[in-house]
């Protein structure tokens, strides 16, 4: 389907040695498939249409935006060769099973966060129209604490950067698991509304209930829609494009981030959806029509050719761009047999979405969103970069009153999800 609409000017963050760091063996989170994804990228020719620069390696004082000091200087400081004199505190930072010391921990954390923060400061400059970060989308990063794969909240900190341009920004998480770490950061303010579709019930990381709606000044500037087994491109797109234009035109944000988490696609490894490529992309293109600027990142995906596949399909999304079937001969060939084909087919399991469900689920958020004043008003003043680091204070204590609640990202791999 050709599109009229104008070409985006589109920058992309690439480092080469994303792809070396390894979390270990028989863990699921593998930086190889960014390498994947770029050399993918390469090879349908799409670097031609778009800037392609090296991220900066983030420093303490960016990541400080958000993230305490003390839980920096740690990631800065622990080695596979030193672990043993941190015990205490790689308990305290959540540091260990899902979220493993391996070489490079922290270089990695700098790359995946100097590529998001990169993009944010494009955007405010009006430098580009979209940008993207496929290292970048570790939602579950929380201000002292490690979770789920994430250890440093690249989302957050490029936030906090459009927020310095940007009166409202708005997130949207499509990413099989709740974007929690994201909605705890902004749960008490009205400037960053988050919105995330997410597997619920008996699944890490147990948050993102239908009723949890913000506090505060925040109230009702989260929006979660809980999902079931087996969601479709159908029910999918039935769900998002009514919700987002609600969102869209309840809270009228300047600058748009998107998570674009590919484990919510069928086959993924720890994950229990049913969705194509194309029903995937969907989100992306409906979010690019409203024209505003753009950050588009990665996040979760462990089946990791349909990763590369899924990241390499929506950069072509985002530049406007029709790519063949027929996959490029290209370094990682042997990974995409037997078939060879850019897309993937759904497989044969139970949305267990039914249209009542769903239709439920919407008229809920719609009554929410009712209680949005139009383009909300905000203080005149602005908000200095750190003003909003600190609101999630009073969660991490309660947190940190209930260590028992913790639950593996890993070990919620359902009997009944399908591979």
């Amino acid at each position: 389907m050709a599109s009229t609409a104008p070409k985006k000017r589109v920058c992309y963050y690439y480092d080469g040695d994303v792809g070396n760091y390894y979390y270990g063996q028989g863990h699921p989170m593998k930086p190889h498939r960014i390498r994947m994804t770029h050399n993918l990228i390469l090879n349908y020719g799409l670097y031609r249409k778009m800037e392609i620069y090296r991220p900066h390696k983030a420093v303490m004082e960016e990541m400080t935006k958000y993230h305490s000091d003390d839980y920096v200087k740690f990631l800065r400081t622990i080695r596979p060769d030193n672990m043993s004199e941190y015990t205490k505190q790689m308990q305290r930072f959540n540091v260990g099973e899902d979220c493993p010391v391996f070489d490079g921990l922290y270089e990695f954390c700098q790359l995946s966060a100097g590529g998001s923060v990169a993009g944010a400061v494009k955007l405010n400059k009006q430098q580009t129209d979209i940008a993207v970060n496929w290292a970048g989308g570790l939602h579950h990063a929380k201000k002292s604490e490690a979770s789920g794969f994430c250890y440093v909240n690249d989302i957050v900190l490029s936030i906090l950067e459009l927020l310095k341009y940007h009166q409202r920004v708005l997130y949207v998480d499509i990413d099989i698991h709740h974007g929690d770490g994201v909605e705890e950061a902004f749960y008490t303010t009205d400037r960053v509304m988050t919105v995330s579709f997410h597997k619920y019930g008996e699944y890490f990381p147990g948050t993102g209930d239908l009723r949890d709606i913000g506090a505060g000044k925040g109230k009702y500037y989260a929006v979660n829609f809980p999902l079931r087994d087996g969601i479709d491109d159908e029910s999918y797109d039935q769900i998002f494009k009514p919700i987002m234009n609600k969102v869209m035109e309840m809270y009228q944000p300047s600058a748009v981030v998107l998570q674009c988490g590919a484990d919510s696609l069928s086959g993924d490894r720890l994950g229990c959806f049913n969705l194509t490529l194309k029903g995937h992309a969907k989100c992306v293109e409906f979010m690019k029509q409203y024209n505003l600027p753009l950050l588009m990142l990665g996040g979760g995906g462990y089946t990791i050719r349909n990763v590369a596949r899924c990241w390499t399909f929506e950069t072509s999304t985002a530049l406007g761009v029709e790519i063949a079937n027929e996959l490029p001969y290209n370094d990682y060939f042997e990974y995409f047999g037997p078939d060879f084909k850019l897309h993937i087919s759904p497989s044969n399991m139970t949305n267990q979405n039914t249209p009542d469900y769903m239709d439920k689920i919407k008229t809920r958020l719609y009554e929410n969103m009712r209680m949005i004043p139009h383009a909300p008003g905000v203080q005149m003043q602005p908000i200095p970069e750190d003003g909003i680091a600190d609101v999630s204070d009073n969660e991490d204590e309660a947190a940190a009153e209930q260590p028992d609640k913790r639950i593996s990202i890993m070990s919620r791999d359902k009997p009944d999800c399908l591979r």
